[in-house]
């Protein structure tokens, strides 16, 4: 009969499986990369929003804005509305996190991209920039953007969970948070954009 091989010591065998919990953490976006990045975005805003003030389109330009708008509006908040419904469906325990984590991951470009192509079309669209409205919408575009960059860290974190493990209430509640942020923030603002276009 063969001899059997020794079992590790159950010290380093807890050791391991602490290590494997907390690996995916060391891959985290530092906060401080994240605040930058969260300044920098409301520079760009508020630059936008000066910019738009001393930029005067003729009508072709103005055409070609308004085009380049409606397709950054579909590839931005179609690929939220594409995230936020699997996240919906995982919340309901219909979907699993693996699913929602390898959508996010894939979809973050063109949700980037349309915001960028908002905030670039939206220049040359003569935003009235002392209607209280169009201030709400930037506030709301604001967010947005703020709260994309905490739903990449959420995404990180939930990383933790993707194969096993149930994921903490609290981190539910915050996942679920991010999602609601960012539906009232993307159909709030294209709302105020379709009111103003009105006016």
């Amino acid at each position: 009969m063969p001899r059997a091989l020794p079992r590790p010591p159950r010290t380093a065998t807890v050791a391991a499986d602490a290590t494997v919990r907390e690996e995916p953490f060391q891959d985290l976006t530092p906060g401080w990369l994240l605040t930058l990045a969260g300044v920098l975005a409301a520079g760009v805003l508020a630059a936008s929003c000066w910019t738009a003030g001393h930029v005067h389109a003729d009508a072709a330009l103005q055409t070609v804005a308004r085009f380049l708008h409606v397709v950054s509006m579909v590839a931005g908040l179609g690929s939220v509305l594409a995230v936020d419904w699997l996240a919906l469906l995982w919340l309901t325990g219909r979907r699993p996190l693996a699913g929602v984590l390898d959508t996010a991951a894939a979809l973050q470009t063109p949700i980037w991209a349309g915001m960028g192509g908002l905030t670039v079309s939206g220049l040359l669209l003569h935003p009235e920039l002392g209607s209280p409205l169009t201030l709400v919408k930037l506030g709301l575009v604001l967010a947005v953007t703020l709260n994309g960059l905490y739903a990449h860290r959420l995404g990180q974190l939930l990383e933790r969970f993707r194969e096993h493990g149930d994921v903490p209430r609290r981190l539910l509640v915050r996942s679920g948070a991010a999602a609601g942020v960012s539906q009232v923030g993307w159909w709030g603002a294209t709302f105020i954009g379709f009111l103003n276009s009105q006016s």
